[in-house]
């Protein structure tokens, strides 16, 4: 059974959870296992395309002193993808666009979410009548997979007002985002009110980008920084060549630094909600 990337995280959190209960470090299990620190950190986090090599959780269980059956076979679970309780997705793998299971994964298991995105409202931000005209010129996408496609973006956008712990969400938005007219005059309109809602939320901050700032930081295109609250964090970019899930301490120290600057030259969230306002009043 293929291992899926929910279960590559759960996995990496109890590998890591034994191997600081034994008060170990990577260097420690990089030795043993006869491979990198790099190595042992994406596994313990999940990201990439970094599987456990044969023999490798035999040799982890030696080092972690685990010797009890059954928990030695539910690692071996974890390993397989035979996990115990479904991801919320798996009705829906088979219409996923490439690369969108493990950002559902780790949204699923982030505290906190930090987010860029200069073309598009925020997945976690849209409304169904904006994520199907979206997903709808997306030519990739199947025309009978496209209302399975909004259902999703409406499943992640729950993450957000889950009880317990919801997803904490500051994002930056370009002020095109509001301005360039997705679907009809009533979609945008709907849009943003529906931003202006939910930055009312007390775990979501929006900012805008206005265009008068000229060339910025987020030029580059949109990127996220995920933060959990026992792993390191991940950094997601998004681009028409794939997606990208990056975990390396300098990598996430770039992202961290160009997201510092946007919300810094961006509009404070209260200059932000006046500007949506406005923009609603605009639409006729």
């Amino acid at each position: 059974m293929a291992q899926t990337a929910a279960s590559k995280r759960q996995l990496g959190a109890e590998l890591a959870r034994l191997r600081k209960a034994r008060k170990l470090r990577a260097a420690d299990v990089a030795r043993h296992l006869g491979c990198s620190e790099t190595r042992v950190s994406r596994i313990e986090t999940g990201t990439g395309r970094t599987r456990l090599r044969e023999g490798e959780l035999t040799l982890l269980c030696e080092l972690y002193e685990i010797t009890d059956e059954q928990q030695v076979q539910a690692l071996r679970n974890l390993a397989s993808g035979a996990v115990t309780g479904a991801a919320w997705w798996d009705g829906y793998r088979e219409i996923l666009p490439s690369g969108l299971e493990p950002l559902l994964a780790f949204e699923t298991d982030a505290t906190s979410e930090r987010a860029w995105e200069p073309v598009l409202v925020h997945g976690l931000l849209q409304t169904p009548a904006y994520a199907r005209e979206v997903l709808t010129a997306w030519p990739a996408n199947r025309p009978l997979d496209i209302e399975d496609l909004v259902k999703v973006r409406a499943k992640r956008a729950d993450l957000l007002t889950r009880d317990p712990a919801p997803l904490e969400l500051w994002a930056v938005l370009d002020e095109t985002v509001i301005r360039r007219p997705i679907g009809e005059a009533t979609v945008m309109r709907e849009q943003i009110g529906h931003l202006l809602e939910m930055s009312r939320l007390s775990n979501v901050t929006l900012q805008l980008m206005p265009t008068s700032k000229g060339a910025h930081a987020g030029l580059g295109g949109a990127f996220a920084i995920l933060e959990f609250e026992d792993q390191a964090p991940v950094a997601y970019v998004d681009s028409p060549a794939g997606n990208l899930y990056l975990d390396r301490a300098h990598d996430i120290r770039k992202f961290s630094r160009s997201l510092d600057l946007l919300r810094a030259h961006a509009l404070d969230p209260d200059d932000s909600a006046a500007l949506l306002r406005e923009a609603v009043r605009e639409k006729p």
